[in-house]
């Protein structure tokens, strides 16, 4: 079955197109064949994980109405397979079976009933453990006599490729392993061979630059690893390898090993106490359905913050015994579920291309999609950051795109399904002249962007007003981007300085304001004027100059017009900056209009003359939190966020604004939300309330 013809006939057994009848049913069987094919042996899927779902249920629904009709080779009689014939068939020491899936709390609920009725004699609790489902390759290993002997791809579920040699480069993976201190001589063990989200943001980018097609996802990355005929080639995927179960174990007179562990959990830290790497920070116990639930939607809601990609939540009944008595069918065990989460990725149409431009100029194509459902959201728009992007990933208008959601959050387009074009696909044509103004665009050597380089254009004066009232600029509490596009198209804005210039009279009188909202604006404004310079400037939207850089040259200078006297090499003296940014920054003040800006707010009241805020901070190292790193979220009852980092540096802390991996305290107040969740993720972060955060600074 040809590419182009599976994908459409899978599109529309999706939609709906094709009535149930068993001439259909046997091409369904096809299409989910094909589809496990590009799935498992050639690792480039050309539809979701959860379309390929739906497909292999639609299979299940048909062939419970034409059993008759069933095809002896159908995939719902056996697990899928990732066999191929470049290397030597093993069989594994024990059978492994895909995963049935469950979406929400009544799909735990029929499985934890159907848990129950299966046990003989149903005792008053029982224990589940609940862990990631990790998104790579299957592997399973196995020891004898304390020594790593074989590894093994999932395969079919009874053999699988030998790729021993390939596995023995992970380092992850232990060579010896003191399994004969539990009386063990030999195992089966299984786990997933998976790349770091950071590394294989780092492959995927050595690829395109070197002329190859990006992987749609670490899976692909990470199955296509362990493939490679050459060891080293393999190892440079920089692979982990991350245990999930003890699947079989022999003790030395050849009985059934696993009455001694007894339960998965003590399998686990069997393993981790050998050495071997656990999913970290996300496996948990509980016996009550609703905390599996609480738990799957706390991942489902962190799943940007893992190190590694997941899919979604295994959940197993924890005692081994019960597991026997439970049983299996044909396809999946009885004794263990996966939790699907929402689809990160999916299949769409990319229909056509717009132009935006940016504040500096910057002309970014933005890829509007036929809409589609991803990560609980529905999706219409991506990025395609550059002219590179497009041309590195050879998108044309009419493409079939896989598009996914980054940290679930930003939607780009990983990848063109080159293999379902039908011809009629367009090229996407890369303008010439700036799509707000006709200006010709200029595309700075070593830079991807192409450029409009007026002043005035509309587009880039728009973009800076935008920007300048934003939180990180002049943090006009209110102003958002919406009033911005409302004003300007009255008319009343045609710079930054008309801001401090707006007639409240006239605001109030607006649909949808009145007295109060124009009167909290107005205050919002007069507030602003007395910001710090280094807002001021970072505000003033000058080509690569951040907020850092601006809080560097405002502690440099006593006022901001005195730029206009600073030449390039004045600048570059600063240890801080570059010449890019110095050449940015001395083009900027030797420009008359952009001086006469700065002049006009100096007379509309705004400060442009250096505050304490602007002076750098003198790091007390014996300050009770020297050498932290904190974030505050949520509403705090006794200070503004703006006191509460003031007391946390005064402390010796370093204040962030975000979940990251070096964030050592969070201060929830009242009503924290995400950041509180993935700061719970990460596991190792401290959790304080304000008053705790107060007996430590006071």
């Amino acid at each position: 079955m040809v590419e182009k013809q599976a994908y459409d006939r899978s599109k529309a057994f999706l939609n709906g197109d094709l009535e149930p009848n068993p001439s259909n049913l046997s091409e369904l069987t096809e299409v989910v064949q094909f589809h496990e094919w590009r799935y498992y042996v050639k690792d480039d899927p050309l539809i979701s994980d959860p379309e390929y779902d739906r497909l292999f249920s639609l299979l299940e629904q048909w062939e419970s109405k034409f059993p008759e009709h069933v095809r002896p080779d159908s995939p719902t009689s056996r697990v899928g397979s990732d066999l191929t014939s470049d290397f030597e068939s093993v069989r594994h020491l024990s059978s492994m079976l895909s995963l049935a899936n469950s979406y929400n709390i009544e799909d735990l609920e029929d499985f934890d009933r159907k848990v129950k009725k299966n046990i003989s004699e149903t005792p008053d609790v029982i224990d589940y453990m609940i862990e990631p489902k990790l998104d790579g390759g299957t592997v399973v290993l196995i020891y004898e006599n304390d020594e790593f002997t074989r590894a093994a791809t999932r395969g079919n579920g009874v053999k699988g490729d030998d790729i021993t040699q390939n596995i023995k480069a992970i380092k992850s993976v232990p060579l010896r392993a003191e399994f004969s201190k539990y009386g063990i001589s030999k195992v089966e063990i299984r786990g997933e061979a998976i790349i770091p989200i950071r590394r294989f943001a780092e492959i995927n980018k050595a690829r395109l630059q070197s002329g190859k097609e990006a992987f749609a996802n670490p899976r692909n990355a990470a199955t296509g690893g362990l493939r490679m005929k050459d060891p080293a080639e393999a190892a440079s995927r920089g692979l982990d390898y991350l245990v999930f179960q003890v699947a079989y174990a022999e003790t030395t007179d050849g009985a059934n090993a696993a009455s001694e562990i007894k339960t998965h959990e003590n399998g686990m830290k069997m393993l981790k106490e050998l050495g071997f790497k656990l999913p970290p920070d996300a496996i948990y116990k509980t016996s009550s359905v609703n905390e599996l639930h609480d738990y799957c939607l706390k991942w489902e809601q962190n799943r940007s913050a893992y190190a590694y990609e997941i899919d979604g939540m295994v959940v197993k009944v924890n005692n081994f015994n019960y597991q026997d008595e439970i049983g299996a069918t044909s396809h999946h065990p009885k004794w263990a579920i996966a939790y699907k989460f929402k689809a990160k990725q999916a299949t769409t149409t990319l229909k056509r291309v717009e132009f935006q431009v940016g504040k500096i100029g910057a002309i970014t194509p933005v890829a509007k999609l036929e809409p589609v459902e991803l990560a609980g959201v529905t999706v219409e728009s991506a990025s395609l950051h550059n002219e590179d992007f497009i041309e590195e990933r050879d998108l044309r208008i009419g493409d079939q795109v896989i598009v996914e959601r980054a940290g679930d959050v930003i939607p780009y387009i990983v990848k063109a399904l080159k293999d379902v074009r039908s011809g009629e696909e367009q090229t996407i044509q890369f303008p010439n002249h700036c799509p707000a103004c006709g200006h010709e665009l200029k595309r700075v050597e070593g830079e991807a962007a192409w450029r409009c380089v007026n002043a005035q254009c509309s587009a880039q004066v728009l973009q800076k007003m935008i920007h300048f009232v934003s939180k990180n600029a002049m943090d006009i509490d209110g102003f958002g981007e919406k009033y911005i596009h409302i004003f300007y198209d009255l008319g009343w804005l045609h710079s930054i300085a008309d801001i401090y210039r707006l007639d409240i009279d006239k605001i109030k009188d607006l649909e949808r304001f009145g007295e109060k909202s124009a009167q909290n604006l107005k205050r919002a404004i007069e507030d602003s004027k007395n910001q710090p310079i280094f807002r001021l400037l970072h505000g003033l939207s000058i080509h690569h100059l951040g907020l850092k850089m601006s809080k560097v040259i405002a502690s440099k200078i006593e006022h901001v017009l005195d730029l206009t006297n600073w030449t390039e090499d004045d600048l570059i003296q600063i240890h801080e900056v570059g010449p890019i940014v110095a050449g940015n920054i001395a083009s900027f003040f030797q420009d008359p209009d952009n001086v006469q800006v700065l002049k006009d707010l100096d007379s509309l009241g705004v400060n442009l003359k250096q505050t304490e805020e602007d002076l750098p901070r003198v790091v007390d190292e014996e300050g009770p939190l020297y050498g932290k790193t904190i974030l505050f979220t949520g509403s705090l009852a006794s200070l503004t966020r703006k006191e509460a980092k003031e007391k946390a540096e005064k402390a010796g802390a370093k204040t962030i604004s975000a979940v990251s991996g070096n964030l050592d305290i969070l201060v929830a107040g009242e009503n924290a939300g995400s950041k509180l969740r993935k700061a719970e993720a990460q596991g190792s972060v401290q959790i304080v309330d304000e008053n705790k955060f107060l007996s430590w600074v006071n």
